[in-house]
C-alpha cells in the first residue's frame, strides 16, 4: 500500500499535470488562428508526402498481383522494381487514356449540342412568320406563345462564348497550376515509389518504434489500427478496382447489344468513374448521356435507362461479393466519406474517404463491442 508520501506526489503530480493541461488548453483556444495558419503550413510542407503515401496504397495492391505473378516466371531478380514500373504504367495509363479518348469527343458533343439548339431556334423563328402555317392550328398556337425565338438563339450563343471563354481560363489555370506543382506531383511519385521498393523494412522500423517508445498495451493498440486499416484499404481498393473494371466491360457489352454508339468509350469511362462511389456513376452517366445524345436522342434514353438497371444490378449483387463483406459501410456514412473526402483532397479524397471511413467504423465497432463487454463483466 501507498503510505501518506506516496499519495502526497501523486495528487501533486496530479494537481500539476491538470494544471499545465488546462494552461495547454486555454493558450490552444487564445491562439486558434496561429496554430491553425501553422498546421496549414506544416500540411503544405508534407503534402507531397501525404500525397506519396496515398499513391502508394493505391499502386501496393496491383503491384503485389503483378509480384505474384512475376515469381511464377523465370525472372529472379528485379522482381519488385519491374513491379513497381508496370503498376505506375497501369493506373496512369488507364487515366491518361480514358481522358484522351472521352475530353474530346466530350467537347464535340457539347459544341453540336448547341449548334443543334441555335439551329432549332431559328426554324421555330422561321415558322413563326411563315404565312402557310399562320391560319393552321399549329401557326396560331406558336403565335400564342409570344417568344421572342431570335433573342433567344442571341442569347444562347452569347451565354456559350462566355462559358466558352470561362472554360478556357479554367484550362489554362488548371495547366498553369499543374505545372507549378509538377515538382511536387514529382516528389510525390518518387515517395511513393521508395515506400513501395522498402515496404517491409519500413513496417520492421515502425514497429521497432512503437514497441520503444509507445507503452506495450498502447503500441499493441495501434499496431492492431495500422493492420485494419491496411487491410480494409487494401481489400477496398482491389474490390473497387475489380468492380469498376466488371461493370465498363457490362456496360459496353450491354451497348453493343442495344447498339448505342460509343459503346468501347463510354464503356470505359463508366468503369473509371466507377472508382469514385456514389458520384461516379452520376458523373459517368451525365457524360455518356451527353455523347450519345448528338448521334441519336432516343438512344440516349435506352443508354440511360439501361445504365439505371445495370447500377441496380451491380449495386446488389456484383457490388457485395467483389469488395466483401469487410466493407460493411452503411450508405449514409458511405455519402459523407465522399463529401467530406472530395472537399479535402478532391477526386483522391473522394476514392480513398470510403476505406478510410471503413477502417473508422470497424474500429468504432470493435471497440464498442469490447467496451459493452467489459460493462457487462
Amino acid at each position: 500500500m501507498l503510505n501518506s508520501s506516496d499519495n502526497r506526489k501523486t495528487i501533486s503530480k496530479w494537481i500539476i499535470g491538470t494544471f499545465t493541461y488546462c494552461i495547454l488548453i486555454y493558450l490552444a483556444i487564445r491562439h486558434i488562428a496561429s496554430i491553425a495558419n501553422i498546421a496549414v503550413w506544416i500540411f503544405g510542407l508534407i503534402s507531397p508526402l501525404l500525397i506519396g503515401l496515398m499513391l502508394s496504397l493505391i499502386l501496393n495492391v496491383p503491384m503485389t498481383s503483378i509480384e505474384g505473378l512475376l515469381a511464377k516466371t523465370k525472372l529472379k531478380k528485379g522482381i519488385r522494381p519491374v513491379s513497381i514500373l508496370l503498376s505506375l504504367l497501369l493506373v496512369l495509363g488507364i487515366f491518361v487514356g480514358v481522358s484522351v479518348l472521352v475530353v474530346p469527343e466530350l467537347i464535340k458533343a457539347v459544341t453540336l449540342i448547341i449548334q443543334i439548339a441555335s439551329q432549332v431556334l431559328e426554324q421555330m423563328a422561321s415558322l413563326e412568320t411563315d404565312p402557310s402555317l399562320l391560319n393552321t392550328p399549329w401557326g396560331e398556337a406558336l403565335s400564342k406563345l409570344n417568344i421572342d425565338w431570335i433573342g433567344l438563339k442571341a442569347r444562347l450563343e452569347e451565354w456559350f462564348r462566355s462559358q466558352s471563354s470561362f472554360i478556357m481560363n479554367f484550362a489554362v489555370s488548371a495547366i498553369e497550376a499543374a505545372a507549378s506543382k509538377l515538382f511536387s506531383l514529382f516528389i510525390s511519385i518518387i515517395f511513393a515509389i521508395y515506400i513501395l521498393a522498402n515496404k517491409e523494412t519500413l513496417k520492421r522500423q515502425i514497429s521497432r518504434l512503437i514497441q520503444a517508445w509507445i507503452p506495450s498495451h498502447i503500441g499493441k493498440s495501434v499496431i492492431h489500427v495500422f493492420d485494419v486499416c491496411n487491410q480494409t484499404f487494401k481489400l477496398f481498393i482491389a474490390g473497387q478496382a475489380t468492380e469498376a473494371v466488371i461493370l465498363g466491360v457490362l456496360c459496353m457489352v450491354g451497348m453493343m447489344i442495344l447498339r448505342i454508339p460509343y459503346a468501347p468509350m463510354v464503356g470505359a469511362l463508366i468503369g473509371v468513374t466507377a472508382l469514385i462511389p456514389i458520384l461516379g456513376a452520376f458523373i459517368g452517366t451525365i457524360i455518356g448521356a451527353i455523347m450519345i445524345l448528338t448521334v441519336n436522342p432516343i438512344k440516349a434514353i435506352i443508354f440511360v435507362v439501361f445504365l439505371l438497371i445495370l447500377q441496380q444490378i451491380e449495386g446488389n449483387l456484383i457490388y457485395p461479393r467483389v469488395v466483401g463483406s469487410k466493407i460493411n459501410l452503411p450508405a449514409m456514412w458511405v455519402l459523407a466519406a465522399v463529401t467530406v473526402g472530395g472537399n479535402l483532397a478532391g477526386p483522391l479524397g473522394m476514392l480513398l474517404g470510403v476505406p478510410a471511413a471503413s477502417a473508422a467504423y470497424a474500429l468504432i465497432k470493435e471497440a464498442t463491442y469490447n467496451r459493452e463487454n467489459m460493462q457487462t463483466l
